[in-house]
């Protein structure tokens, strides 16, 4: 379980990080980050975006808690007021832990990587 200071909850935290953050995809998801203007004080946001697409209601909730988990212990590593979705994809599904633990990493290690020069985000 996402500790309650980083769980992202409200409707305008997902807009801002998917329409206006960096995005990396993988196998079984997709990542956005949008990182905060300036310094802050804030714990970074976290949120879940898995589809009817990925299964049945058995099936989501099995990658939701997947992922949760798999979140809770990369938390730290994100910058403080930073807002992060993850899309999960249908492939997710099929994904074991450790597979879908390598995914998220690869993903986060993409988005958290400085873009390079004369790149718009």
């Amino acid at each position: 379980m996402l500790p309650a200071a980083h769980r992202l909850t409200r409707p305008a935290g997902f807009t801002r990080a998917v329409r206006g953050g960096r995005r990396s995809g993988t196998r079984t998801v997709v990542v956005h980050l949008a990182a905060p203007e300036g310094p802050s004080a804030a714990p970074a946001e976290i949120g879940l975006v898995v589809s009817r697409a990925v299964g049945g209601a058995v099936v989501r909730n099995r990658v939701k808690r997947r992922l949760r988990h798999l979140l809770r212990e990369r938390c730290a590593g994100l910058p403080a007021g930073a807002v992060l979705v993850v899309r999960a994809l249908p492939a997710s599904a099929a994904a074991s832990y450790d597979g879908l633990g390598r995914d998220l990493d690869t993903a986060l290690g993409r988005v958290a990587r400085p873009a390079p020069a004369g790149a718009s985000a």
